[in-house]
Protein backbone atom coordinates (compact mmCIF):
# COMPACT_ATOMS: atom_id res chain seq x y z
CA UNK A 1 0.00 0.00 0.00
CA UNK A 2 1.05 3.37 -0.72
CA UNK A 3 -0.35 6.96 0.82
CA UNK A 4 -1.75 9.47 -1.72
CA UNK A 5 -1.86 12.63 -0.22
CA UNK A 6 -4.53 15.10 -2.98
CA UNK A 7 -3.80 18.86 -2.09
CA UNK A 8 -6.93 20.22 -3.58
CA UNK A 9 -9.19 18.86 -1.09
CA UNK A 10 -6.28 17.76 1.41
CA UNK A 11 -7.65 14.43 1.70
CA UNK A 12 -4.64 11.48 2.84
CA UNK A 13 -5.64 7.70 1.82
CA UNK A 14 -3.96 4.87 1.38
CA UNK A 15 -4.09 2.50 -1.94
CA UNK A 16 -2.18 -0.30 -3.53
CA UNK A 17 0.31 0.06 -6.29
CA UNK A 18 -0.28 0.65 -9.03
CA UNK A 19 -3.60 2.87 -8.71
CA UNK A 20 -4.10 5.42 -11.73
CA UNK A 21 -4.80 9.06 -10.94
CA UNK A 22 -8.01 9.11 -12.64
CA UNK A 23 -9.18 6.14 -10.03
CA UNK A 24 -7.74 8.49 -7.22
CA UNK A 25 -9.87 11.29 -8.24
CA UNK A 26 -13.14 9.43 -8.29
CA UNK A 27 -12.35 7.86 -4.92
CA UNK A 28 -11.45 11.35 -3.59
CA UNK A 29 -14.35 12.95 -5.30
CA UNK A 30 -12.43 15.64 -6.89
CA UNK A 31 -14.29 18.44 -7.94
CA UNK A 32 -12.40 21.37 -9.67
CA UNK A 33 -13.90 24.29 -11.32
CA UNK A 34 -13.92 22.43 -14.49
CA UNK A 35 -14.03 18.49 -15.85
CA UNK A 36 -10.44 16.99 -14.32
CA UNK A 37 -8.03 16.90 -17.32
CA UNK A 38 -4.37 15.54 -15.51
CA UNK A 39 -2.68 16.53 -12.54
CA UNK A 40 0.80 17.47 -11.03
CA UNK A 41 2.47 14.57 -9.30
CA UNK A 42 5.57 15.30 -7.16
CA UNK A 43 5.69 18.38 -9.29
CA UNK A 44 5.35 16.97 -12.36
CA UNK A 45 2.34 16.96 -15.03
CA UNK A 46 1.16 13.61 -15.70
CA UNK A 47 -1.80 11.50 -17.31
CA UNK A 48 -4.75 10.59 -16.03
CA UNK A 49 -3.42 7.16 -17.33
CA UNK A 50 -0.70 7.42 -15.13
CA UNK A 51 0.10 5.12 -12.31
CA UNK A 52 1.49 5.53 -8.92
CA UNK A 53 3.91 3.35 -6.81
CA UNK A 54 5.27 5.59 -3.98
CA UNK A 55 4.11 7.82 -1.62
CA UNK A 56 2.85 10.44 -3.48
CA UNK A 57 1.68 14.44 -3.19
CA UNK A 58 -1.20 15.11 -6.35
CA UNK A 59 -2.67 18.24 -7.65
CA UNK A 60 -5.54 17.36 -10.42
CA UNK A 61 -6.03 20.03 -13.12
CA UNK A 62 -9.16 21.17 -15.08
CA UNK A 63 -8.67 23.98 -18.13
CA UNK A 64 -8.75 27.04 -16.18
CA UNK A 65 -4.77 26.18 -15.08
CA UNK A 66 -2.42 26.81 -17.11
CA UNK A 67 -1.12 23.33 -17.14
CA UNK A 68 -4.35 21.60 -17.55
CA UNK A 69 -5.10 24.65 -20.86
CA UNK A 70 -1.57 23.55 -22.54
CA UNK A 71 -2.94 19.64 -21.69
CA UNK A 72 -6.14 20.46 -23.98
CA UNK A 73 -3.77 22.75 -26.53
CA UNK A 74 -1.58 20.28 -27.22
CA UNK A 75 -4.55 17.73 -27.30
CA UNK A 76 -6.44 19.86 -29.95
CA UNK A 77 -3.81 19.84 -31.89
CA UNK A 78 -3.41 16.08 -32.21
CA UNK A 79 -6.68 15.99 -33.13
CA UNK A 80 -6.45 18.70 -36.19
CA UNK A 81 -3.16 16.83 -37.50
CA UNK A 82 -4.80 13.57 -37.64
CA UNK A 83 -8.35 14.92 -39.12
CA UNK A 84 -5.99 16.64 -41.79
CA UNK A 85 -3.94 13.71 -42.52
CA UNK A 86 -6.72 11.28 -42.75
CA UNK A 87 -8.25 14.03 -44.98
CA UNK A 88 -4.96 15.21 -47.35
CA UNK A 89 -2.45 12.19 -46.94
CA UNK A 90 0.45 14.19 -48.07
CA UNK A 91 -0.73 17.85 -46.02
CA UNK A 92 1.50 18.93 -43.64
CA UNK A 93 -0.03 20.74 -40.48
CA UNK A 94 2.52 23.52 -38.83
CA UNK A 95 1.77 25.32 -35.36
CA UNK A 96 3.55 28.52 -36.65
CA UNK A 97 2.95 31.11 -33.38
CA UNK A 98 0.58 32.22 -30.65
CA UNK A 99 -1.51 35.46 -30.89
CA UNK A 100 -3.29 36.39 -28.12
CA UNK A 101 -6.49 35.16 -29.55
CA UNK A 102 -5.19 32.14 -30.41
CA UNK A 103 -2.61 29.87 -32.29
CA UNK A 104 -2.12 31.05 -36.27
CA UNK A 105 -1.35 27.49 -37.78
CA UNK A 106 -0.73 26.61 -41.47
CA UNK A 107 -1.36 23.85 -43.74
CA UNK A 108 1.14 22.90 -46.31
CA UNK A 109 0.76 20.42 -49.45
CA UNK A 110 -2.89 21.65 -49.57
CA UNK A 111 -4.77 21.57 -53.25
CA UNK A 112 -7.85 22.95 -52.04
CA UNK A 113 -8.00 26.78 -50.85
CA UNK A 114 -8.87 26.79 -47.27
CA UNK A 115 -11.48 29.28 -47.98
CA UNK A 116 -13.25 26.62 -50.19
CA UNK A 117 -14.71 23.29 -48.78
CA UNK A 118 -11.67 21.94 -47.21
CA UNK A 119 -11.83 24.01 -44.15
CA UNK A 120 -15.60 22.72 -43.58
CA UNK A 121 -14.05 18.78 -44.80
CA UNK A 122 -11.57 19.06 -42.15
CA UNK A 123 -13.86 20.85 -39.16
CA UNK A 124 -16.06 18.15 -40.08
CA UNK A 125 -13.76 15.00 -39.52
CA UNK A 126 -12.07 16.71 -36.32
CA UNK A 127 -15.98 16.70 -35.03
CA UNK A 128 -16.18 13.34 -36.18
CA UNK A 129 -13.03 12.02 -33.67
CA UNK A 130 -13.93 13.88 -31.03
CA UNK A 131 -17.54 12.66 -31.17
CA UNK A 132 -15.40 9.20 -31.05
CA UNK A 133 -14.01 10.10 -27.93
CA UNK A 134 -10.65 8.17 -28.96
CA UNK A 135 -7.84 7.89 -26.15
CA UNK A 136 -4.73 9.50 -26.37
CA UNK A 137 -2.02 6.34 -25.69
CA UNK A 138 1.29 7.77 -23.80
CA UNK A 139 4.28 5.31 -24.33
CA UNK A 140 7.88 4.95 -23.89
CA UNK A 141 9.56 3.10 -26.42
CA UNK A 142 13.69 2.79 -27.42
CA UNK A 143 14.95 6.24 -29.20
CA UNK A 144 15.69 4.18 -32.21
CA UNK A 145 12.79 3.15 -32.55
CA UNK A 146 10.81 6.52 -32.43
CA UNK A 147 13.68 8.01 -34.62
CA UNK A 148 12.66 5.29 -37.30
CA UNK A 149 8.77 6.03 -36.32
CA UNK A 150 8.84 9.16 -37.06
CA UNK A 151 10.89 8.93 -40.21
CA UNK A 152 8.23 6.27 -41.97
CA UNK A 153 5.55 9.61 -41.04
CA UNK A 154 7.83 11.93 -42.54
CA UNK A 155 8.51 13.80 -39.84
CA UNK A 156 11.85 15.22 -40.02
CA UNK A 157 12.01 17.81 -37.76
CA UNK A 158 11.39 15.67 -34.51
CA UNK A 159 13.73 12.86 -36.25
CA UNK A 160 16.43 15.80 -35.89
CA UNK A 161 15.29 16.59 -31.98
CA UNK A 162 15.84 13.25 -30.99
CA UNK A 163 18.97 12.48 -32.92
CA UNK A 164 20.22 15.24 -30.77
CA UNK A 165 18.54 14.07 -27.22
CA UNK A 166 20.73 11.31 -26.70
CA UNK A 167 18.08 9.47 -24.40
CA UNK A 168 17.66 5.68 -24.62
CA UNK A 169 13.62 6.05 -24.09
CA UNK A 170 11.63 8.44 -26.05
CA UNK A 171 7.78 9.18 -25.72
CA UNK A 172 5.15 8.90 -28.36
CA UNK A 173 1.21 9.82 -28.38
CA UNK A 174 -0.87 7.36 -30.38
CA UNK A 175 -3.97 9.17 -31.31
CA UNK A 176 -6.09 5.88 -32.98
CA UNK A 177 -3.55 4.83 -36.18
CA UNK A 178 -1.94 8.36 -36.16
CA UNK A 179 1.70 8.96 -33.79
CA UNK A 180 3.13 12.03 -32.66
CA UNK A 181 5.46 13.52 -30.40
CA UNK A 182 4.39 16.22 -28.07
CA UNK A 183 6.16 18.25 -25.26
CA UNK A 184 4.34 17.53 -22.19
CA UNK A 185 1.25 15.44 -21.26
CA UNK A 186 -2.06 14.98 -23.10
CA UNK A 187 -6.01 14.98 -21.94
CA UNK A 188 -7.60 11.51 -21.36
CA UNK A 189 -9.51 11.18 -24.87
CA UNK A 190 -10.56 13.45 -27.75
CA UNK A 191 -14.12 13.57 -25.84
CA UNK A 192 -12.83 15.78 -23.37
CA UNK A 193 -12.47 18.42 -26.35
CA UNK A 194 -15.58 20.76 -26.24
CA UNK A 195 -14.78 24.50 -26.95
CA UNK A 196 -12.93 25.72 -29.82
CA UNK A 197 -12.76 27.62 -32.80
CA UNK A 198 -11.02 27.63 -35.94
CA UNK A 199 -11.17 30.47 -38.47
CA UNK A 200 -9.30 31.39 -41.51
CA UNK A 201 -6.77 33.51 -41.27
CA UNK A 202 -4.00 34.94 -43.52
CA UNK A 203 -2.59 31.89 -45.16
CA UNK A 204 -4.11 29.57 -42.76
CA UNK A 205 -5.85 29.32 -39.67
CA UNK A 206 -6.57 30.70 -36.39
CA UNK A 207 -7.59 28.09 -33.60
CA UNK A 208 -8.60 29.22 -30.22
CA UNK A 209 -9.72 27.26 -27.24
CA UNK A 210 -11.07 29.05 -23.98
CA UNK A 211 -8.48 31.18 -22.17
CA UNK A 212 -7.07 29.58 -19.01
CA UNK A 213 -9.16 32.01 -16.63
CA UNK A 214 -12.34 31.56 -18.93
CA UNK A 215 -14.18 28.03 -17.40
CA UNK A 216 -17.31 28.94 -19.37
CA UNK A 217 -15.79 28.95 -22.39
CA UNK A 218 -15.65 32.15 -23.48
CA UNK A 219 -13.48 32.17 -26.67
CA UNK A 220 -11.81 35.10 -28.63
CA UNK A 221 -12.55 35.90 -32.17
CA UNK A 222 -9.57 36.96 -33.97
CA UNK A 223 -11.62 39.61 -36.06
CA UNK A 224 -12.52 41.16 -32.81
CA UNK A 225 -8.71 41.26 -31.48
CA UNK A 226 -6.59 41.52 -34.25
CA UNK A 227 -2.74 42.08 -33.35
CA UNK A 228 -1.15 42.81 -37.10
CA UNK A 229 1.97 44.23 -36.21
CA UNK A 230 2.40 41.45 -34.03
CA UNK A 231 1.55 38.80 -36.96
CA UNK A 232 3.92 40.79 -39.13
CA UNK A 233 7.11 40.21 -36.62
CA UNK A 234 6.29 36.07 -36.24
CA UNK A 235 6.41 36.35 -40.23
CA UNK A 236 9.73 38.13 -40.91
CA UNK A 237 11.50 35.93 -38.11
CA UNK A 238 9.77 32.83 -39.81
CA UNK A 239 11.20 33.36 -42.88
CA UNK A 240 14.31 34.48 -41.50
CA UNK A 241 15.02 31.12 -39.55
CA UNK A 242 14.36 29.07 -42.59
CA UNK A 243 16.79 30.91 -44.54
CA UNK A 244 18.97 29.87 -41.79
CA UNK A 245 18.03 26.47 -42.16
CA UNK A 246 17.25 26.67 -38.28
CA UNK A 247 13.01 26.37 -38.36
CA UNK A 248 13.01 23.93 -35.78
CA UNK A 249 15.13 23.00 -32.61
CA UNK A 250 17.02 19.98 -33.78
CA UNK A 251 18.11 21.73 -36.54
CA UNK A 252 19.70 24.23 -34.29
CA UNK A 253 20.87 21.73 -31.97
CA UNK A 254 22.99 19.96 -34.63
CA UNK A 255 24.66 23.14 -36.04
CA UNK A 256 25.66 24.05 -32.12
CA UNK A 257 26.69 20.17 -32.00
CA UNK A 258 29.12 20.56 -35.45
CA UNK A 259 30.49 23.94 -34.51
CA UNK A 260 28.54 26.15 -36.05
CA UNK A 261 27.29 28.26 -32.31
CA UNK A 262 30.10 31.08 -33.19
CA UNK A 263 28.34 31.76 -36.55
CA UNK A 264 24.18 31.61 -35.29
CA UNK A 265 25.78 34.55 -32.31
CA UNK A 266 27.28 36.62 -34.90
CA UNK A 267 24.18 36.38 -37.21
CA UNK A 268 21.93 36.70 -34.73
CA UNK A 269 23.69 40.60 -33.40
CA UNK A 270 24.14 41.68 -36.87
CA UNK A 271 20.18 41.17 -37.56
CA UNK A 272 19.32 43.07 -34.37
CA UNK A 273 22.26 45.36 -35.47
CA UNK A 274 20.40 45.93 -38.58
CA UNK A 275 17.03 46.11 -37.40
CA UNK A 276 17.87 48.79 -34.55
CA UNK A 277 19.58 50.87 -37.57
CA UNK A 278 16.36 50.75 -39.36
CA UNK A 279 14.58 52.05 -36.34
CA UNK A 280 16.91 55.31 -35.99
CA UNK A 281 16.27 55.95 -39.43
CA UNK A 282 12.73 55.82 -39.11
CA UNK A 283 12.55 58.41 -35.64
CA UNK A 284 14.80 60.61 -38.14
CA UNK A 285 11.96 60.33 -40.63
CA UNK A 286 9.30 61.61 -37.99
CA UNK A 287 11.11 65.15 -38.07
CA UNK A 288 8.60 66.59 -35.15
CA UNK A 289 9.64 63.43 -32.69
CA UNK A 290 11.20 64.71 -29.51
CA UNK A 291 10.27 61.57 -27.52
CA UNK A 292 10.79 58.32 -28.30
CA UNK A 293 8.99 56.15 -26.08
CA UNK A 294 9.98 52.11 -25.24
CA UNK A 295 7.44 49.89 -24.04
CA UNK A 296 7.21 45.94 -23.52
CA UNK A 297 7.04 43.14 -20.72
CA UNK A 298 9.51 42.04 -18.20
CA UNK A 299 12.76 40.63 -19.65
CA UNK A 300 12.71 42.18 -22.72
CA UNK A 301 15.55 43.82 -23.56
CA UNK A 302 14.56 47.38 -22.99
CA UNK A 303 17.59 48.84 -21.29
CA UNK A 304 19.97 47.83 -24.01
CA UNK A 305 17.65 48.38 -26.58
CA UNK A 306 17.24 51.84 -25.96
CA UNK A 307 21.17 52.29 -25.43
CA UNK A 308 22.40 50.85 -28.93
CA UNK A 309 19.03 52.74 -30.28
CA UNK A 310 21.05 55.68 -28.93
CA UNK A 311 24.41 55.32 -30.35
CA UNK A 312 23.12 55.38 -33.81
CA UNK A 313 20.61 58.23 -33.32
CA UNK A 314 24.09 59.89 -32.15
CA UNK A 315 25.52 58.64 -35.84
CA UNK A 316 22.34 60.13 -37.34
CA UNK A 317 23.37 63.74 -35.56
CA UNK A 318 21.50 63.51 -32.72
CA UNK A 319 22.38 63.80 -28.83
CA UNK A 320 20.29 61.17 -27.09
CA UNK A 321 18.99 61.57 -23.27
CA UNK A 322 18.07 58.42 -21.95
CA UNK A 323 15.54 58.22 -19.05
CA UNK A 324 14.43 54.66 -17.83
CA UNK A 325 10.66 55.01 -15.90
CA UNK A 326 12.25 52.03 -13.20
CA UNK A 327 14.31 55.35 -11.39
CA UNK A 328 10.72 56.51 -10.93
CA UNK A 329 9.09 54.24 -8.85
CA UNK A 330 8.17 55.15 -5.53
CA UNK A 331 9.79 54.08 -2.58
CA UNK A 332 9.15 50.67 -1.29
CA UNK A 333 6.89 51.56 1.37
CA UNK A 334 4.47 53.30 -0.51
CA UNK A 335 4.28 50.62 -3.25
CA UNK A 336 0.89 49.18 -3.81
CA UNK A 337 -0.11 45.44 -2.89
CA UNK A 338 -1.98 43.33 -4.88
CA UNK A 339 -5.12 41.28 -3.74
CA UNK A 340 -2.52 39.05 -1.81
CA UNK A 341 -1.02 41.84 -0.07
CA UNK A 342 2.14 41.00 -2.31
CA UNK A 343 3.96 44.31 -3.96
CA UNK A 344 2.66 44.91 -6.96
CA UNK A 345 5.38 46.84 -9.32
CA UNK A 346 3.20 46.02 -12.71
CA UNK A 347 1.01 48.88 -12.07
CA UNK A 348 1.08 52.48 -13.62
CA UNK A 349 0.96 53.86 -9.69
CA UNK A 350 3.80 52.00 -8.66
CA UNK A 351 5.87 54.88 -10.77
CA UNK A 352 6.11 58.47 -9.04
CA UNK A 353 4.13 59.66 -12.04
CA UNK A 354 3.74 63.43 -10.80
CA UNK A 355 7.27 63.96 -10.50
CA UNK A 356 7.83 62.24 -14.09
CA UNK A 357 5.60 64.23 -15.62
CA UNK A 358 6.96 67.43 -13.89
CA UNK A 359 10.47 66.64 -15.43
CA UNK A 360 9.62 65.77 -18.46
CA UNK A 361 7.67 68.86 -19.14
CA UNK A 362 11.13 70.80 -18.00
CA UNK A 363 13.11 69.33 -19.89
CA UNK A 364 10.78 70.15 -22.83
CA UNK A 365 10.56 73.47 -22.00
CA UNK A 366 14.78 73.26 -22.27
CA UNK A 367 14.80 73.32 -18.12
CA UNK A 368 17.55 71.54 -16.21
CA UNK A 369 16.31 68.89 -13.73
CA UNK A 370 18.03 66.24 -11.60
CA UNK A 371 17.83 62.14 -12.69
CA UNK A 372 16.65 60.33 -9.84
CA UNK A 373 18.03 57.06 -9.06
CA UNK A 374 16.33 53.52 -7.49
CA UNK A 375 17.81 50.91 -5.47
CA UNK A 376 16.43 47.69 -6.10
CA UNK A 377 18.24 46.17 -3.33
CA UNK A 378 17.16 48.50 -0.89
CA UNK A 379 13.53 49.50 -2.59
CA UNK A 380 14.50 53.51 -2.14
CA UNK A 381 14.82 56.05 -4.92
CA UNK A 382 18.34 58.17 -4.29
CA UNK A 383 19.93 61.12 -4.97
CA UNK A 384 22.33 60.83 -8.12
CA UNK A 385 23.74 64.23 -8.73
CA UNK A 386 23.28 63.96 -12.84
CA UNK A 387 21.92 67.37 -13.74
CA UNK A 388 20.42 67.01 -17.59
CA UNK A 389 19.10 69.61 -20.29
CA UNK A 390 17.68 69.34 -23.79
CA UNK A 391 19.46 71.06 -26.54
CA UNK A 392 18.74 71.69 -30.27
CA UNK A 393 19.30 68.58 -31.42
CA UNK A 394 18.58 66.66 -28.35
CA UNK A 395 15.88 63.48 -28.31
CA UNK A 396 14.85 61.83 -25.21
CA UNK A 397 14.89 58.13 -24.63
CA UNK A 398 12.14 56.89 -22.23
CA UNK A 399 12.20 52.98 -21.77
CA UNK A 400 10.06 51.38 -18.97
CA UNK A 401 6.71 48.98 -19.33
CA UNK A 402 4.09 51.51 -19.15
CA UNK A 403 6.10 54.15 -21.58
CA UNK A 404 2.84 53.67 -24.11
CA UNK A 405 0.09 54.02 -21.64
CA UNK A 406 -1.52 57.17 -22.87
CA UNK A 407 -2.26 58.18 -19.44
CA UNK A 408 1.80 58.16 -18.89
CA UNK A 409 2.51 60.91 -21.33
CA UNK A 410 -1.29 62.39 -22.00
CA UNK A 411 0.15 65.95 -21.79
CA UNK A 412 2.45 65.46 -24.79
CA UNK A 413 1.19 65.83 -28.31
CA UNK A 414 1.09 63.15 -30.65
CA UNK A 415 3.31 63.98 -33.45
CA UNK A 416 6.20 64.97 -30.34
CA UNK A 417 6.25 61.12 -29.73
CA UNK A 418 7.95 57.94 -31.42
CA UNK A 419 6.54 54.68 -29.95
CA UNK A 420 8.49 51.56 -29.79
CA UNK A 421 7.18 48.14 -28.86
CA UNK A 422 10.06 45.49 -27.16
CA UNK A 423 9.66 42.16 -26.95
CA UNK A 424 11.65 38.65 -26.65
CA UNK A 425 9.40 36.78 -29.36
CA UNK A 426 10.75 33.31 -29.29
CA UNK A 427 10.53 32.46 -32.82
CA UNK A 428 11.99 28.78 -32.84
CA UNK A 429 9.82 25.71 -32.11
CA UNK A 430 10.47 22.74 -30.86
CA UNK A 431 9.11 20.58 -34.03
CA UNK A 432 5.92 21.78 -36.17
CA UNK A 433 3.25 20.80 -33.71
CA UNK A 434 5.57 21.93 -30.52
CA UNK A 435 5.68 25.88 -29.69
CA UNK A 436 8.69 27.99 -27.42
CA UNK A 437 6.53 30.07 -25.39
CA UNK A 438 7.58 33.40 -25.63
CA UNK A 439 6.95 33.97 -21.90
CA UNK A 440 9.58 31.06 -21.20
CA UNK A 441 12.51 32.88 -22.60
CA UNK A 442 11.61 35.91 -20.47
CA UNK A 443 10.60 34.27 -17.37
CA UNK A 444 14.62 32.64 -18.19
CA UNK A 445 15.79 35.90 -18.71
CA UNK A 446 14.79 37.55 -15.48
CA UNK A 447 15.64 34.71 -13.30
CA UNK A 448 19.14 35.11 -14.26
CA UNK A 449 18.88 39.14 -13.89
CA UNK A 450 16.81 38.94 -10.64
CA UNK A 451 19.92 36.72 -9.23
CA UNK A 452 22.94 38.58 -9.85
CA UNK A 453 20.94 42.21 -9.91
CA UNK A 454 18.35 42.08 -7.20
CA UNK A 455 19.22 39.49 -4.86
CA UNK A 456 16.50 37.62 -5.15
CA UNK A 457 16.37 33.50 -5.53
CA UNK A 458 15.09 31.46 -8.47
CA UNK A 459 11.99 30.78 -6.38
CA UNK A 460 11.69 34.29 -5.79
CA UNK A 461 11.20 35.02 -9.70
CA UNK A 462 9.47 32.18 -9.81
CA UNK A 463 6.59 33.78 -6.66
CA UNK A 464 6.02 36.96 -8.56
CA UNK A 465 5.72 35.81 -12.14
CA UNK A 466 1.90 35.57 -11.83
CA UNK A 467 1.51 38.97 -11.06
CA UNK A 468 3.83 40.53 -13.21
CA UNK A 469 2.32 38.59 -16.47
CA UNK A 470 -0.99 39.61 -15.09
CA UNK A 471 0.10 43.14 -15.14
CA UNK A 472 1.64 42.56 -18.98
CA UNK A 473 -1.85 41.65 -19.87
CA UNK A 474 -3.79 44.41 -18.26
CA UNK A 475 -1.02 47.38 -18.45
CA UNK A 476 1.08 46.45 -21.07
CA UNK A 477 -0.08 44.72 -24.16
CA UNK A 478 -3.23 46.73 -25.00
CA UNK A 479 -0.99 49.40 -26.10
CA UNK A 480 1.38 47.57 -27.81
CA UNK A 481 -0.63 48.07 -31.14
CA UNK A 482 0.09 51.95 -30.78
CA UNK A 483 3.07 51.44 -31.16
CA UNK A 484 5.12 53.06 -34.83
CA UNK A 485 7.44 49.81 -34.87
CA UNK A 486 8.07 46.49 -33.05
CA UNK A 487 11.41 45.23 -32.12
CA UNK A 488 12.10 41.51 -31.21
CA UNK A 489 14.60 41.18 -28.54
CA UNK A 490 15.15 37.39 -29.40
CA UNK A 491 18.45 35.78 -30.36
CA UNK A 492 18.54 32.40 -31.81
CA UNK A 493 20.80 31.33 -29.58
CA UNK A 494 19.79 32.90 -26.11
CA UNK A 495 18.23 29.79 -24.45
CA UNK A 496 21.39 27.27 -25.60
CA UNK A 497 23.53 30.22 -23.54
CA UNK A 498 21.29 30.74 -20.96
CA UNK A 499 20.97 27.08 -19.78
CA UNK A 500 24.19 27.19 -18.42
CA UNK A 501 23.75 30.05 -15.97
CA UNK A 502 20.26 29.17 -14.74
CA UNK A 503 20.07 25.18 -14.10
CA UNK A 504 21.32 25.20 -11.18
CA UNK A 505 19.62 28.46 -9.91
CA UNK A 506 16.21 26.31 -10.74
CA UNK A 507 17.59 23.41 -9.31
CA UNK A 508 18.33 24.96 -6.33
CA UNK A 509 14.14 25.52 -5.54
CA UNK A 510 13.34 24.37 -2.75
CA UNK A 511 11.20 20.40 -3.71
CA UNK A 512 8.30 21.40 -1.32
CA UNK A 513 7.66 24.41 -2.45
CA UNK A 514 4.80 25.27 -4.72
CA UNK A 515 7.87 26.83 -7.26
CA UNK A 516 8.75 24.21 -7.34
CA UNK A 517 6.38 22.91 -9.98
CA UNK A 518 7.67 25.61 -12.16
CA UNK A 519 10.90 24.58 -11.74
CA UNK A 520 11.14 21.64 -12.96
CA UNK A 521 9.09 22.70 -16.04
CA UNK A 522 11.68 25.08 -17.00
CA UNK A 523 13.91 22.44 -16.56
CA UNK A 524 13.18 19.72 -18.57
CA UNK A 525 12.07 22.69 -21.12
CA UNK A 526 15.92 23.14 -20.91
CA UNK A 527 16.88 20.13 -21.60
CA UNK A 528 15.64 19.86 -24.93
CA UNK A 529 18.92 22.63 -26.19
CA UNK A 530 22.46 21.89 -26.24
CA UNK A 531 24.66 24.44 -24.65
CA UNK A 532 26.06 27.25 -26.10
CA UNK A 533 29.42 28.97 -25.11
CA UNK A 534 28.78 32.89 -24.03
CA UNK A 535 32.40 33.62 -25.01
CA UNK A 536 31.50 35.19 -28.49
CA UNK A 537 28.62 37.05 -27.51
CA UNK A 538 29.44 40.78 -27.80
CA UNK A 539 29.48 43.49 -24.82
CA UNK A 540 26.84 45.35 -26.60
CA UNK A 541 24.43 41.78 -26.84
CA UNK A 542 20.81 42.46 -25.31
CA UNK A 543 21.54 39.29 -23.55
CA UNK A 544 24.79 40.83 -21.82
CA UNK A 545 21.79 43.08 -19.56
CA UNK A 546 20.80 39.66 -18.16
CA UNK A 547 24.42 37.23 -18.45
CA UNK A 548 26.30 40.27 -17.38
CA UNK A 549 29.61 41.53 -18.97
CA UNK A 550 28.05 44.33 -21.27
CA UNK A 551 29.68 47.74 -21.81
CA UNK A 552 26.68 49.87 -21.35
CA UNK A 553 26.41 51.20 -17.59
CA UNK A 554 22.92 50.32 -16.65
Amino acid sequence: MIEILCTDNGVSRQYPKGITLREIAKDMDVRLDSEVLGAHVNNKLRELSYEIYDNTQVSFVDITSTSGYLMYVRSLFFVIYKAIHNIYPKAVFRVEHSLPYGFYCEIENLKESLYDDSLKKIKKHIEKIIKADIPFIHQSLLTEKVIELYKEKGLFEKVALFETRNQLFSAVYKLGDEINYFYSALIPSTGYIKQYSIEPYYNGIIVSVPSASASDGTLVSSQENAQIQLFEIFREHKKWLEILGVPYLGYLNKKILAGESGRLIKISEALHEKKIALIADRIKERKSAKTVLISGPSSSGKTTFSKRLGVHLQVLGFQPLEISLDNYFVNREFTPKDENGKYNFEVLEALDIDMFNKHLHSLLQGEEIEMPSFDFKTGKRISTGNKIRMTTNTILIIEGIHALNPALTNKIARHLKYNIFCSALTHIAIDSQNLVKSTDNRILRRIVRDYHYRGYSAQDTINRWDSVRRGEHKYIFPYQEQADIMFNSALLFELGVIKKVVEPLLSDVPQNSKECLEAERLLKFLSYFKQIDATEIPPTSILREFLGGSSFIY
